[in-house]
């Protein structure tokens, strides 16, 4: 039906918008982890997300605000499901919200063809001033989508979405 197609758009603009717990510089949808929003009934909506990897604790915050958004649009009723398959991926991030994070200053993840391996050595920018040469201080950093790097030429530290 054209109407819940369109009402479907609208709660699918208004999930999209809803920022990233951990990464508020970002929304849902440039984040790439909202997947689907069908309408279910009269005042029923499901919506689909992917999260950035299975153990994301950040699942549960993003499920009560795409909540709250749509409660608050008229939803009585509304059903945030975990997709899993397929699996999330850097890729997903849009144009614009890697842009975003590079001028929040994390160092956004390349994008891959999906038929070719994650190289094991990376030359990650800096989000500062723009050096190739930076080190890997850790692995893990705020969150374990990210990782601790160093820019060799600038010093300043910076925080690396890690291509998944």
């Amino acid at each position: 039906m054209v109407t819940d197609t369109l009402l479907e758009a609208e709660l699918r603009s208004l999930a999209g918008a809803v920022p990233d717990p951990e990464l508020p510089v970002v929304t849902l949808a440039e984040l790439g982890v909202l997947r689907g929003v069908q309408i279910t009934g009269p005042g029923s909506v499901t919506v689909e997300l992917t999260p950035t990897y299975t153990g994301c604790p950040a699942v549960e915050a993003m499920t009560a605000d795409i909540e709250r958004v749509l409660h608050e649009h008229g939803m009585a009723e509304v059903s945030v499901v975990r997709v899993l398959s397929p699996a999330w991926s850097t890729d997903d991030i849009s144009a614009e919200g890697r842009r975003k994070l590079a001028e929040f200053g994390i160092a956004p993840p390349r994008p891959r063809s999906l038929n070719e391996p994650v190289p094991l050595a990376l030359s990650v920018r800096c989000p500062h001033c723009g050096s190739t040469d930076t080190e890997l201080l850790s692995k893990f950093s705020s969150t374990a989508c990210k990782a601790l790097r160093r820019c060799v030429a600038c010093r300043e530290p910076f925080d690396h979405f890690k291509e998944l």
